[in-house]
């Protein structure tokens, strides 16, 4: 049988043509068209005044945090079951991640573990959408309006969501996505930040371009960055914002029937979602109760892979990583959701051209047909 990968892009609507004119037009840096439509429809899809375009999701998140003025000696809370760039771009910044749990009933940062995490050199607050679902935006921007503290969506894997009808994006005061080529929406490589703060959106643009005054060229008034996007990577995702509702249905029904293969299969989990929340339909996730299934997670996953079909583990718990171990033993106590999480969930293919036989084989053998 054909080997099923965990993710590929969707490249079948306007990709190539955009691709092209941008070549023949010859702006195949960061100057171009399709750099400006971009962000002003991706601004739009987000709810949000402002969108800026950058060359990753990483990026993004730097610029963010320099933007809201970030500095060394600095805390910021991030939750630890997340993707490493998410604390690396504090550490970019000379600040130090303090990490807490999630909700088991979100698999987002835990308001409570907030609240008992601020301390004197807290700035700031990094949500997570992860898996899609965004984190409970009302509760956290009320403990930071409580502390006079700043907060950052990261919705690199939320395209697309809502959270009690709201666009993932306008969550708070500046938000980050990534298009990696796995993304609900992709460029390969690519980034942005929304918000609705022109003050910030003008920081972060400066900070951008290596920080050359707009109105004086080669004049640098600050420390800046090449964190620029390519109007060629700006094409391609113009021609996925086209298709971006058609893409997120496709990748729902995915998901739908992933749900009724597996909803009674013993031992197996499925992502939870708030009542408040519309997921976006990124990876589907499952975790695994070894004792109830008869299988760890581990083996479940070697399983899969010697059928032909691609998975990948959950995110390692940042606090558990070398970079981060040794401070963060400092700090005391355990987080309980995220290291079940970690230990227990699985990534499974979800790409649109995934069809509903192969979706049924990955259920198959899940359910040890």
């Amino acid at each position: 049988m054909n080997r099923i990968p965990l993710a590929r892009p969707d490249l079948s609507g306007n990709e190539e043509a955009y691709v092209m004119d941008a070549v023949r037009s010859s702006w195949i840096s960061s100057s171009g068209a399709y750099i400006g439509r971009f962000e002003r429809e991706f601004a739009a899809f987000c709810g949000v005044s402002r969108a800026v375009a950058v060359c990753n999701g990483t990026a993004a998140l730097h610029l963010a945090l320099l933007g809201l003025r970030l500095e060394p000696g600095d805390e910021v809370i991030v939750p630890s079951l997340t993707y490493i760039a998410t604390a690396n771009a504090v550490r970019y910044c000379g600040a130090e991640p303090v990490f807490v749990d999630v909700e088991p009933s979100t698999w987002c940062i835990d308001p409570l573990a907030i609240q008992a995490a601020v301390g004197p050199r807290t700035r700031g607050i990094v949500t997570v959408d992860l898996y899609g679902h965004p984190a409970d935006a009302d509760a956290v921007n009320a403990i930071a309006r409580e502390h006079g503290l700043w907060v950052v969506e990261d919705a690199a894997e939320a395209h697309g969501a809502r959270y009690k009808g709201r666009p993932a994006g306008s969550l708070a005061e500046v938000a980050t996505f990534s298009f990696y080529g796995n993304k609900v929406m992709t460029s390969g490589e690519g980034g942005a930040l929304t918000t609705n703060d022109p003050e910030l959106e003008q920081r972060i643009r400066l900070l951008r371009g290596q920080g050359m005054d707009p109105e004086r060229r080669y004049y640098f008034p600050i420390t800046g960055y090449n964190y620029r996007i390519t109007n060629i990577a700006a094409a391609l995702l113009c021609a996925q914002m086209e298709r971006r509702e058609d893409i997120l249905a496709r990748r729902r029904d995915i998901f739908a029937r992933y749900r009724e293969g597996l909803k009674d299969v013993r031992g197996i989990g499925l992502q939870p979602a708030a009542p408040w929340a519309q997921t976006s339909p990124w990876l589907f996730c499952v975790t695994v109760d070894a004792k109830a299934y008869g299988e760890s997670r581990d083996a479940l996953c070697a399983r899969l892979e010697a059928a032909g079909v691609e998975t990948r583990p959950f995110f390692i718990p940042l606090h558990t990583l070398p970079p981060f171990a040794a401070q963060s033993r400092t700090r005391g106590g355990s987080l309980a959701v995220t290291e079940s999480l970690a230990a227990s969930g699985i990534n499974l293919p979800t790409f649109n051209q995934l069809e509903p036989s192969e979706i049924d084989r990955v259920c198959g053998l899940i359910r040890q047909d």
